[in-house]
């Protein structure tokens, strides 16, 4: 367990003890009881705002109650000193030999140092990407299939069971339109002069495999057939190809998901209907119609019309949903309702990493988890902003309709997967990002991915240099050695565990890329005091004692920096070229 941990547990033990008491109301809610790092180090090593967050609702007043935790807080092993501040915070001080020890479970517990057990094996239904399978992934796509999948790493190592899944669009309009688009590219691979691709069909050369493909299988069997013959066998044929392409373009980020699910056999096992069934049992389907809507002035047309609708607005949506078209077929929203509980019934929280442009069907789906599953299964839905490239500061133009985007495998050749998986985190997913190929491959600080790499990477090189100068690495290194500035970026290190627990229930990834720059900072920063203080080094061969202390002190922040790439699903680099 993490120093953090184990001062949240003894300040756990004494709110427990005072409400046994009779000195705090039983009822209190202490979620937001939290033991961190004091803003400003001069004030501590740790700072809590138990009083600050339980007085009000305890009936007293922050000082008050900070001034019945602190003598308490003073008996914890460790404890040196305790301050209350300002309007009620509370400050601590540790004996040095704390942080020593933290160092010790670093390198001790390895990887699993920052795991914990939150979870206790709750199932969460991670779905991503989910594009339509009708071309190849794009950086648009990249971006959430990152967020994604370096979410479902954090929530598996705080203790959540994790299924990481797809829905393949494979029911909309959009599929009959790439079935029209390979079959005139089957047309073309039979030897047909096809010229221009006509409006409307998909113009891209990733059909043309698959149009070689259908030619060898079917000959010219259906160059001149009906297209009722040929629509229903060339979708079946051309969704599998284009997933096969989305399966091998997100192997590229190191990315596989548990399970696909198909739109097209939900509809067909007859989900929506249940789905529907379920709502309607709860009185929350009805036949009516759709109010007006507020975007057309008073000479536009609209004529009303009797749908299946839910009624969304009793859970917080603007208005009521149609679940189904007036000529009967499913709305979009009555499928993926149905796709939703399907999700559920095997989940206690859903998360979905959507495309900015989905924000605004957000409210509906959280009302229809919430009435479907009567709010036992949660649903929380991150939007995912675009992705602009540029090349030395210029836009890449591209255009998707005319089929010269830049997909996302042709980036990863160009810069290498850990590269395109650093740089997706490196902000809020719900702000744009620039990816600019000249920049991403940098050799400075203003490179996220470089700098953070680099502090690995010169730990692996001091390990090699150790070796050669005969300064061996001892597990029983004199740590007492480590001064007060050493110890600061332990203390730095030491918040690792913290920030996995913190991004992996506020599902907010970027928060450990954030975390590994400024650890990187303060590792270079302690370096580079080398180049001015000799005495200052890592590694000093007339020292072994102090350099051994050191090597063990660079091994445990190397170990940190090695996790959190591994959470982001980046490979540590042994060295740069």
């Amino acid at each position: 367990m993490s120093l953090f941990a184990r001062f949240s547990d003894h300040l756990t033990t004494i709110l427990d003890a005072m409400t046994a008491a009779g000195e705090l109301p039983a009822d209190l809610n202490r979620k937001a009881v939290a033991v961190e790092p004091p803003r400003d180090p001069s004030h501590g090593d740790l700072s809590t705002n138990a009083a600050m967050v339980l007085a009000k609702p305890a009936g007293t007043n922050p000082r008050a109650l900070a001034g019945l935790l602190a003598p308490r807080l003073e008996q914890v092993p460790g404890v040196t000193a305790v301050e209350v501040a300002g309007p009620g915070f509370i400050n601590l001080r540790l004996d040095p030999r704390l942080w020593r020890e933290e160092l010790d479970t670093i390198l001790r517990e390895g990887d699993g140092y920052g795991r914990r057990d939150l979870g206790q094996g709750s199932r969460v239904n991670v779905e991503y990407v989910s594009a339509n399978p009708t071309g190849p992934m794009h950086m648009g796509h990249c971006r959430g299939a990152v967020v994604g999948d370096a979410l479902a790493s954090l929530l598996e190592a705080a203790g959540f069971v994790v299924t990481r899944e797809y829905y393949v669009n494979d029911a909309g309009s959009q599929v009959d339109t790439l079935a029209r688009s390979a079959h005139l590219r089957y047309r073309e691979a039979l030897g047909e002069e096809i010229g221009d691709i006509p409006e409307g069909l998909y113009p891209g050369d990733y059909l043309m495999p698959v149009g070689t493909l259908l030619a060898a299988e079917f000959g010219s069997q259906y160059v001149d057939r009906p297209e009722a013959e040929w629509l229903p066998i060339f979708k079946q044929k051309t969704v599998a190809a284009m997933m096969d392409l989305i399966r091998h373009d997100l192997a590229l980020l190191g990315i596989h998901h548990d399970k696909f699910s198909s739109e097209a056999e939900l509809q067909a096992s007859g989900a929506p209907q249940r789905a529907m069934q379920v709502l309607r049992d709860k009185g929350l389907v009805y036949e009516g119609e759709l109010e007006r809507p507020k975007s057309l002035d008073e000479h536009d047309e609209w004529e009303p019309m009797e749908l299946t609708l839910f009624r969304s607005t009793q859970f917080g949506d603007d208005q009521d949903r149609p679940m189904k078209k007036s000529d009967g077929s499913w709305t979009y929203f009555g499928a993926d309702a149905a796709y939703h509980l399907q999700k559920a019934e095997s989940a206690d929280h859903l998360v979905n990493i959507w495309g900015a442009d989905h924000a605004g069907t957000v409210k509906r789906i959280k009302a229809a988890v919430t009435a479907l599953t009567d709010g036992k299964v949660d649903l929380d839905v991150k939007l995912v902003q675009m992705v602009q490239l540029l090349r030395a500061g210029e836009p890449i133009k591209m255009s998707k309709r005319a089929g010269n985007f830049v997909t996302l495998a042709d980036v990863v050749g160009e810069v290498g997967k850990d590269v395109v998986r650093f740089m997706m985190l490196t902000k809020r997913a719900d702000t744009p990002l620039d990816f600019d190929f000249a920049k991403v491959v940098e050799a400075s600080k203003d490179n996220p991915v470089f700098y953070v790499q680099y502090a690995h990477a010169r730990i692996a090189s001091l390990g090699r240099k150790a070796v050669e100068a005969g300064i061996a690495r001892d597990s029983a290194a004199n740590l007492d050695l480590l001064d007060a500035e050493e110890l600061a970026l332990v203390r730095q290190a030491a918040q690792y565990p913290r920030v996995i627990e913190g991004a992996a229930l506020a599902h907010e990834p970027h928060r450990v890329a954030f975390y590994l720059y400024e650890l990187a900072a303060q590792f270079h920063a302690l370096w580079n005091r080398g180049n001015d203080d000799p005495g200052r080094r890592f590694l000093l061969e007339d020292q072994p004692e102090l350099s051994r202390a050191r090597l063990e002190l660079a091994r445990g922040v190397q170990q940190v920096i090695r996790s959190g790439l591994k959470m982001m699903g980046v490979e540590a680099a042994e060295e740069l070229r």
